[in-house]
């Protein structure tokens, strides 16, 4: 790979843009004269919505409309959000209440939007906004997950969504009933807010009779056919564009309630309008993350080897279904369940409850850490209570190499893996060897010192097929991907790995990305899949160029169109003094008159999905006179098969790494009684800043996969799904000694300093 673009690590090239404030996002965008958007959400948790007194703010200054549900059905729109269902143990389908656009009837969460006030600018909406009256009745609220209480949904009368299983019960039993021993655990997975770097935002506007939505989203086509299922109108009067977007993380991967209501707006005005969140906005209304518990039992024989594994997860759906919350926490816990061992007896309960909290979605990672997070805490757990070192039991239940192709009982067949070498490989590199001394000195300075480890595993998600377009123009190409960039450098990528297969120099290809007018269709951005899918598409594209210029070629050269061949940088037939570039064929082609080898557009399909996996280790350091936790040292060693630029992956990395250690040591959402956030702020809201961060030790052991021309496994969010379990398990490797037997995130000095006092009480 000594070529530019094969595994050379290229620095992106749209940093250079979003360093210098060149950067095109929503709020840069907007139509000049654009109207502006308010939403009024609703101030309580759950309440009978009686009315709606909407006359004193359209009679404000600068007011052109006000709208609410009753309008948006009055205008024909079927004005209802879709959703998921996920199954139930009994065959049934789960609960599927209905969500309005706006509030009806109903107030279901803090922050639940109920009315958009439309105006000249942002602070007139504002203003009109508190002159709007809302009159409600409140009812009790529910917060817990778990079956009862005040009822938020008739069709689920006890509030649970869904009551799903996977696996084999009786024979999970039967393990358990002739184990040697059995470990348990209750695993909690704190709820956090995404908090994205650029907040959700977007305007419409209207050319004729066709509508355009330019939203920061993952991708533009399940926007676009909802847009057109609910405006009851066919596809092709719908344009939707994603520009730069700051951030997603799974968050803007669906549907919001704000991009249908201003269509309408701008339909109805005959102006362009404007909404974008504010940060407190945000953090009451987009999807949150994770926020589930989950008891995990393991049955071992008397050779450490797992005979069975048991779970029981209970998860918080918030007040509504949305478009992936029930499929993320039920169908994607389960595809990497047993993460990288040989289990093959499997139990998993799953129950959704709703609460009236905001809905609860995909988060970076979604499925893949909430089911290795507890699959690795309660590996952690065995090793102690079996008194095992912790990588032995691991190695003891790998997956070997001779095993694959090896089918799970999600079902999923991992291709290829050898995590015995990945795991040495990361025992070197994290110096585990010298952990006891690093523990001592610790110690000596009156701190607790501990070690964790999570071996994980992740799968590709979404779509397998993807498509591209290429095309020529003079003296470069263009290159119109289906996948959507929200930051992590595709642009960079996609490019350098076009110009790879083609030999056309890199800074003369161009990325097109997010416009549903210009390339027919494509899966956005999500599950480690852009790369990977894109990049085989690029490849099928590439090998129809090739193909369709050296029969071109052929006559130039007076050869047979076989004897033309293609050396990734030129064209070439024996005897022939011709050997054009791609694009100097391409610019033959025109020359010819031949615009159909201008133009290059397919679709492709993976044969199978891939699987990351690597090895984190964590070390960190307790104060116990304060309950501080520091990470001091953090080393992965990530399988990721073939890469194009290692240094796009490394940061991918280093990122997932703070979310997961942001999660793991200070982020959590806080609810009082009523239902209000406590955490609608940066004051109230930890986030994880740089001197929270560890140096991060990153290296690769490539397995190729067999699933992909490339042999590529995509990487956005590794390094979010093994931190969560590896800082755990080094907080909790660090308190044992104290008598502490259940820590559970986030570990903020409150909460650590009092599991201390309650081990020191309990020890008493």
């Amino acid at each position: 790979m000594d070529k530019f673009g094969k595994s050379q690590p290229v620095k992106r090239i749209e940093d250079n843009r979003f360093l210098t404030g060149q950067g095109r996002y929503v709020d840069d965008i907007a139509p000049e004269g654009a109207l502006r958007a308010y939403v009024l959400r609703s101030p309580v948790a759950h309440a009978v919505l009686k009315g709606i007194d909407v006359t004193a703010a359209k009679d404000a200054p600068g007011v052109h409309m006000v709208i609410t549900q009753a309008d948006l059905e009055a205008a024909g729109l079927d004005a209802q959000m879709t959703f998921t269902c996920a199954p139930n143990r009994d065959g049934t389908k789960g609960a599927a209440p209905k969500r309005p656009v706006l509030a009806e009837d109903r107030l279901r969460f803090v922050g639940e939007a109920v009315a958009v006030v439309v105006a000249d600018t942002l602070l007139q909406a504002k203003d009109a906004a508190e002159l709007i009256e809302i009159d409600y009745d409140e009812l009790p609220v529910k917060l817990d997950f778990d079956a009862g209480g005040e009822t938020i949904h008739d069709v689920a009368p006890d509030n649970r969504g869904y009551d799903y299983a996977i696996g084999d019960e009786e024979a999970t039993e039967a393990a358990f009933k002739r184990a040697a021993r059995t470990v348990r655990l209750e695993v909690g997975d704190n709820r956090i807010i995404v908090n994205s770097m650029e907040p959700r935002g977007a305007f419409a506007e209207w050319d004729g009779d066709r509508m355009h939505l330019a939203f920061g989203g993952q991708g533009v086509w399940g926007m676009k056919g909802e847009l057109a299922r609910c405006y009851g109108v066919d596809a092709d009067r719908v344009r939707c564009t994603n520009p730069d977007v700051g951030g997603g993380f799974g968050m803007k991967g669906m549907a919001y309630p704000e991009y249908f209501v201003l269509p309408y707006a701008a339909q109805q005005t005959g102006r362009p309008v404007h909404w974008m969140s504010d940060r407190t906005e945000a953090m009451l209304s987009d999807n949150a993350g994770r926020d589930l518990t989950t008891l995990a039992e393991l049955a071992f024989d008397e050779n450490n080897r797992i005979l069975a594994y048991r779970t029981h997860t209970k998860s918080n759906l918030g007040a509504y279904n949305s478009q992936f919350g029930q499929m993320i926490q039920s169908f994607l816990f389960s595809r990497v369940l047993t993460g990288v061992y040989d289990i093959q007896t499997v139990y998993q309960r799953g129950e959704g409850f709703y609460t009236n909290t905001t809905q609860v979605d995909a988060y970076r990672g979604a499925g893949r850490p909430e089911a290795i997070y507890v699959l690795e805490r309660v590996m952690d757990r065995a090793a102690r209570e079996l008194g095992v070192d912790p990588m032995e039991l691991r190695r003891i239940n790998f997956i070997k190499p001779e095993q694959f192709p090896y089918k799970t009982v999600a079902p999923e067949t991992y291709d290829v893996g050898e995590f015995s070498r990945v795991m040495g490989k990361a025992e070197l590199a994290a110096d585990v060897a010298g952990f006891a001394a690093r523990r001592s000195e610790s110690e000596k300075a009156g701190k607790m010192r501990g070690l964790g480890i999570c071996y994980y595993i992740e799968s590709i998600l979404g779509a397998p097929n993807e498509d591209v377009k290429v095309e020529f123009v003079d003296d470069g190409a263009l290159i119109y991907v289906g996948t959507q960039s929200n930051g992590q450098g595709h642009e960079t990528v996609f490019r350098q790995f076009l110009s790879d297969q083609t030999g056309i120099p890199a800074d003369k290809i161009q990325v097109i990305q997010g416009d549903s007018d210009l390339i027919a269709s494509g899966g956005g951005t999500g599950g480690s899949r852009s790369v990977t899918v894109q990049t085989n598409a690029t490849l099928q594209a590439v090998s129809q160029m090739v193909a369709g210029f050296s029969e071109f070629l052929a006559g130039e050269m007076g050869v047979d169109a076989a004897d033309v061949s293609f050396d990734d940088e030129q064209f070439r037939a024996e005897g022939s003094n011709l050997h054009p570039t791609m694009l100097e064929a391409a610019q033959m082609a025109r020359e010819a008159g031949r615009e159909d080898l201008l133009s290059w557009q397919t679709t492709a399909t993976l044969p199978g999905r891939s699987f990351p996996n690597g090895c984190h280790i964590a070390e960190v350091e307790v104060d116990p006179e304060t309950g501080k936790t520091t990470c001091d040292r953090y080393t992965v060693v990530d399988d990721f098969g073939n890469l194009i630029n290692p240094m796009l992956a490394e940061g991918q990395v280093h990122g997932g790494v703070a979310q997961g250690l942001g999660q793991a040591l200070i982020e959590r959402v806080g609810y009082d009684d009523q239902g209000q956030l406590l955490t609608a702020t940066f004051m109230d809201y930890a986030m994880p800043r740089a001197d929270d961060m560890p140096m991060i030790a990153f290296s690769t052991e490539a397995v190729p996969s067999t699933a992909n021309p490339m042999g590529m496994k995509g990487c956005g969010e590794a390094g979010t799904v093994g931190a969560l379990a590896a800082v755990s398990n080094a907080v909790q490797d660090a308190l044992w000694d104290r008598g502490i037997r259940q820590a559970d995130m986030p570990f903020t000095p409150a909460r650590v300093w009092a599991m201390l006092q309650d081990g020191r009480i309990a020890a008493e």
